[in-house]
């Protein structure tokens, strides 16, 4: 079989514990969009799913506030 070696070093988590996840924090709401402005799933983001349900509510709010972009479609 050809088993692909994991790394056994623990990652570190994708939001430091004084982080909070906020509608006017954009730059660690950025973090967590695609370059064309699409919400990451949970198993790229490596959040928990009660962050990765506050996260997606922190970004239509940043959205609908006009502070983040619907979409980026510039290429």
């Amino acid at each position: 079989m050809n088993r692909t070696k994991r790394s056994s070093r623990r990652r570190l988590p994708p939001i430091r514990s004084g982080e909070i996840i906020d509608y006017k924090n954009i730059s660690l709401l950025r973090r967590f969009m695609s370059e064309q402005g699409k919400i990451l799933s949970r198993r790229i983001n490596r959040l928990t799913s009660k962050q990765q349900r506050l996260m997606t509510v922190a970004i239509k709010r940043a959205r609908i506030l006009a502070l983040s972009p619907f979409l980026n479609n510039e290429s």
